[in-house]
C-alpha cells in the first residue's frame, strides 16, 4: 500500500510538473531540429498569396473585426461562450468574409469553437474561416512615462508573443491573473487557418518620438529573420526584434511560419506632412515598416497593416484648407517663436513627404466626388514595396457624432443603417481601386462598454457596460447590434401603440396625456392630444429631472411649468422639432465653455441662474478649435452640432421604412417619441444617476434621482401653468437584457460582396 501511494504521489507530481513546465512555461524538446519549415502564406510586393493544392494563388483579406465585449460585460470578462461564437462564425461567413481579426488572446472558448466550426467546414467540403492575430500592448504602459526598450513594454510584448504561438497550436495554460488576456487550457490546434499576426496597436505618437529620443543608441536590429535598414529608428528597430521573435519562436518549436504585419495608423504613418499638419499636434512620429526587412530564412511574408477611416485624422482635408492661408497670415496668427519650433520639429522627421505621393487625380473617386481617403489610400500602396492591408475601416451608427467627413459624407456617427452599409462599401471600393490586397471591417457587434472623447465627460465611465447610451458613437461601430429586451424590446417608435397601456399614463392635462416607459436604452413616450394636427399644432412636453436646479418657465416659448423644469420637448412637425435644456444645466457650456463660449460660467457674474427661464438648444463638440485660429481672438472656434434636434420616422427594425436614427413618429392624435438616456443628462441609468449642479460642484458629479416628472401642455393651454406627473425610477445595477440583431448594413454589405464574387455590382 505505502508502495502504491508513493509511486500515485510521483505520477501525479509528474504530471503536474509536465503541465507546469509544457504548457504553462513553454519548455519543449526540439526531436526534429532538421526538419524543414512550411509556410501557406506568401507575398510579393502588392498581392497576398494562399497555398491551395501545392499552388500558391491570390488571396484578399476580405475580414471582419471582432471584439470581445457584450452587454453587462467588460471586454476583460471575456464573457462570450463558445456557442455564441459558433453562430457568430456561420453568419460572418455568410456575410462574404474569409477572414477574422481578433486583437488579443481571448478565452479558450473562443479557439475552441473556431476550431469545431472549422473541423465541420472541412468536413462538408467547404471554405473554412482564417484568422488574423493581434498581440495587443497595454494602454496604460503605452501611454505612461515608459518608453518602447522598458522591460513592462518589450519584454511583455515578447512574451505576449511566444504565448500567443503556443495557444495557437494548443499548447498552452493560462489563469486569469496573467495580464490583460484570455485564460484557459488551449488543446486545439488552430494553426492551420492563422494567416498571419498583426503586431502591436495604435501607437501612440509621443511614445514613439520619447522611445526615439531617449533609446538612440539602440537603433539598429540584426536577427535570423528580421532584420533593420541603417534609417530605422530605435522604435521600428524594436518591433523588428519583436517581429524576429516570434517567427523565430514559431520556426524551431513547431516548424511552421505565417505573415508578419505591425500595427499601424496615419498619426504614426511613415510620412512627414506640412506644418498645417505638424501645428495642431496631430503629427509628431513615424513608423516605417519599410525600414523591417527579411531575410531568406523568413519564407512567409510582410505586410503593412493601417487603421484608415475617412473621417479622423483627415490630414489632406485639413492640408488643402491650409492652402487658403498666405504665409505671412500663418506666421501672424502662429507666431514666429511658434512655427520656428513647429518646423524645427519637422525636420527632425526622416521620412518621405506625403506631397510626392499626391496627385490631384488620385483624389477623384468612381463617383467623381472629391475624395481624400482614397488618395491617402493611394499615397500608402505607391510608397510601400509589400501588400497594404486595412486592416480597419468603417463608421458607426451612434445617434451622437465625434467628426465629419466633409467630402464624401461618411461620418464618425449619427449614420443611419443604410447609411452606414452604404459608406462601408464605400470605403471598400476606394481600397480595392487603391489596390490593397485587403481589409477588414470594423467591427463585427456593438459593445456598450466604449467610450467617445466627446461623451466621457457626461458619463459614469465604470458603468458603461450596463446601458446602451446612442449618445456615444463607439459603442455602434458594429454589423451586429444588441437591442435591449431578451427578445424584443420595450417598445418601438413606429406608431403602432399596442406596447402601451393604462399603467403607462404619467400626466394629463385637458384632453392631453403623456405616458412613458424605459428600457437599457432608451425614455419613451406616448403624447396623446384629441383631434391633434402634426403640421399646425405644436406640444410641449416640460421634463423635471434634477431637484437642485430648473425654471418654471420656457421664455422662448411662453410656456409655464407646475414644477421647476430641467428640459423641454418641443414636438413641432417633422422638420422642426427638438429637446431644449435649461441653461443652467446644459453641459457643454459646463465642459467646453473656453471652446464655445466667450464667458468662463464658473465665474460667479457669468452663471446662469439656477431658475433662469432660458431653454437652450443641446449641442455636441465636433471640433474644440477651428483649423488656425488667432491668437487672443475672442470669438469661440469650435464646431458642434444640434443634438437634441428630434428626427422623424419608423424606428421597429421590422418594418420596411426602419430608420434606426428615427427619434419619433406621429400616428393620428398620438406621437410617439424615444429619447436616449444621456440626452436628459443621465450619467448612468443603471443606477439611475444624474448630473448634479455644475456650478455647485464645480464640474461634472453624479446624483441618484428615484423619480422624474414630465407633462404635456400646447399653445391652447394659453398661459396656464403644464401640470406634472411622476415617474417612478427604478435601477436595473448589473442585471442587463438584450437580444441580437443582424443590422440593415450587414445585409447590404453581403449582397454586394455577393455581386462581386457573381462578377457584377
Amino acid at each position: 500500500m505505502k508502495r502504491f501511494i508513493i509511486i500515485a504521489c510521483a505520477v501525479v507530481l509528474f504530471a503536474f510538473s509536465w503541465n507546469l513546465l509544457y504548457y504553462r512555461m513553454g519548455v519543449y524538446l526540439d526531436l526534429s531540429p532538421d526538419a524543414s519549415v512550411t509556410t501557406f502564406m506568401k507575398t510579393d510586393e502588392t498581392t497576398i498569396y494562399m497555398e491551395e493544392e501545392g499552388t500558391f494563388v491570390p488571396f484578399e483579406i476580405r475580414g471582419v473585426n471582432m471584439g470581445v465585449g457584450i452587454p453587462g460585460k467588460w471586454a476583460t470578462d471575456f464573457a462570450i461562450k463558445k456557442e455564441t461564437y459558433l453562430r457568430w462564425f456561420a453568419q460572418i461567413q455568410k456575410l462574404g468574409a474569409n477572414t477574422i481579426r481578433v486583437y488579443t488572446i481571448l478565452h479558450d472558448d473562443f479557439y475552441n469553437a473556431f476550431y469545431e466550426y472549422n473541423s465541420q467546414r472541412e468536413r462538408e467540403g467547404k471554405e473554412p474561416l482564417y484568422l488574423l492575430h493581434g498581440v495587443w500592448v497595454n494602454d496604460y504602459i503605452l501611454y505612461s512615462h515608459r518608453d518602447a526598450f522598458d522591460d513592462e513594454f518589450r519584454q511583455t510584448f515578447l512574451d505576449d508573443c511566444r504565448t500567443l504561438v503556443d495557444v495557437l497550436h494548443g499548447k498552452k495554460s493560462l489563469s486569469l491573473s496573467y495580464g490583460n488576456i484570455g485564460s484557459g487550457s488551449y488543446r486545439r490546434d488552430v494553426s492551420r487557418w492563422v494567416i498571419g499576426y498583426i503586431l502591436g496597436v495604435e501607437w501612440e505618437d509621443y511614445t514613439v518620438v520619447y522611445t526615439d529620443q531617449n533609446c538612440a543608441e539602440k537603433a539598429g536590429y540584426a536577427g535570423t529573420y528580421l532584420y533593420t535598414a541603417p534609417e530605422a529608428s530605435p522604435f521600428e528597430s524594436m518591433l523588428a526584434e519583436v517581429g524576429d521573435k516570434i517567427i523565430e519562436y514559431e520556426s524551431e518549436r513547431y516548424k511552421q511560419q505565417r505573415l508578419i504585419a505591425f500595427a499601424n495608423w496615419p498619426t504614426t504613418d511613415p510620412f512627414v506632412y506640412p506644418l498645417a499638419i505638424v501645428s495642431v499636434g496631430l503629427k509628431e512620429g513615424t513608423v516605417d515598416v519599410e525600414h523591417i526587412r527579411k531575410t531568406e530564412k523568413f519564407q512567409s511574408g510582410m505586410f503593412a497593416s493601417y487603421h484608415v477611416y475617412s473621417y479622423y485624422p483627415d490630414y489632406l482635408d485639413r492640408m488643402q484648407e491650409f492652402v487658403k492661408y498666405p504665409d505671412e497670415e500663418i506666421t501672424k496668427r502662429l507666431g514666429e517663436i511658434r512655427r520656428a519650433n513647429i518646423e524645427y520639429r519637422i525636420s527632425l522627421l526622416k521620412g518621405p513627404k506625403i506631397e510626392d505621393y499626391l496627385s490631384p487625380e488620385n483624389y477623384v473617386d468612381s463617383y467623381g466626388r472629391h475624395n481624400t481617403y482614397l488618395a491617402y489610400l493611394k499615397a500608402l500602396t505607391a510608397y510601400h514595396t509589400i501588400p497594404v492591408v486595412i486592416s480597419e475601416y468603417g463608421v458607426t451608427t451612434g445617434r451622437g457624432m465625434a467628426q465629419i467627413d466633409r467630402n464624401t459624407g461618411r461620418n464618425q456617427g449619427h449614420m443611419s443603417e443604410r447609411e452606414q452599409g452604404q459608406a462601408i462599401i464605400d470605403c471598400y471600393q476606394d481600397i480595392m481601386a487603391a489596390g490593397c490586397a485587403g481589409s477588414c471591417v470594423f467591427t463585427w457587434q456593438d459593445e456598450w462598454f466604449k467610450r467617445t472623447w466627446n461623451t466621457m465627460h457626461a458619463v459614469d465611465l465604470s458603468n458603461t457596460a450596463y446601458w446602451s447610451d446612442y449618445q456615444t458613437n463607439e459603442q455602434f461601430f458594429g454589423l451586429l447590434a444588441f437591442d435591449p429586451g431578451k427578445e424584443k424590446s420595450v417598445c418601438y417608435v413606429d406608431g403602432d401603440l399596442s406596447e402601451w397601456t393604462e399603467d403607462d399614463l404619467v400626466s394629463e392635462n385637458a384632453g392631453m396625456e403623456v405616458s412613458m416607459k424605459y428600457d437599457e436604452k432608451f425614455l419613451y413616450f406616448l403624447l396623446y392630444k384629441d383631434g391633434f394636427d402634426e403640421g399646425a399644432e405644436t406640444l410641449y412636453v416640460p421634463l423635471d429631472i434634477t431637484p437642485k436646479t430648473g425654471s418654471t418657465y420656457c421664455e422662448e416659448y411662453d410656456v409655464p411649468f407646475e414644477r421647476a423644469c430641467d428640459f423641454l420637448m418641443v414636438i413641432d412637425g417633422r422638420e422642426n422639432s427638438r429637446v431644449l435644456v435649461q441653461e443652467r444645466y446644459e453641459v457643454l457650456r459646463a465642459i467646453y465653455w473656453h471652446q464655445y463660449y466667450v464667458l468662463n460660467p464658473y465665474f460667479e457674474e457669468n452663471t446662469p441662474e439656477s431658475d433662469s427661464p432660458v431653454f437652450v438648444p443641446i449641442n455636441m463638440a465636433l471640433k474644440l478649435e477651428g483649423l488656425l485660429p488667432e491668437k487672443n481672438m475672442d470669438v469661440p472656434t469650435g464646431e458642434s452640432f444640434e443634438t437634441g434636434k428630434l428626427r422623424y420616422g419608423n424606428a421597429n427594425p421590422e418594418d420596411p421604412a426602419f430608420d434606426s436614427l428615427a427619434d419619433f413618429i406621429f400616428s393620428g392624435d398620438y406621437v410617439e417619441i424615444r429619447i436616449p438616456w444621456e440626452l436628459l443628462n443621465f450619467s448612468n441609468p443603471s443606477d439611475m444617476t444624474v448630473h448634479d449642479d455644475y456650478y455647485e460642484c464645480y464640474g461634472i458629479e453624479d446624483m441618484r434621482i428615484d423619480e422624474l416628472y414630465a407633462g404635456i401642455g400646447s399653445a391652447d393651454d394659453a398661459g396656464r401653468r403644464i401640470p406634472m406627473g411622476v415617474l417612478p425610477l427604478k435601477a436595473w445595477g448589473k442585471k442587463v437584457t438584450y437580444h441580437e440583431r443582424l443590422k440593415q448594413s450587414y445585409y447590404m454589405l453581403q449582397d454586394y460582396w455577393a455581386s462581386l464574387e457573381q462578377g457584377h455590382h
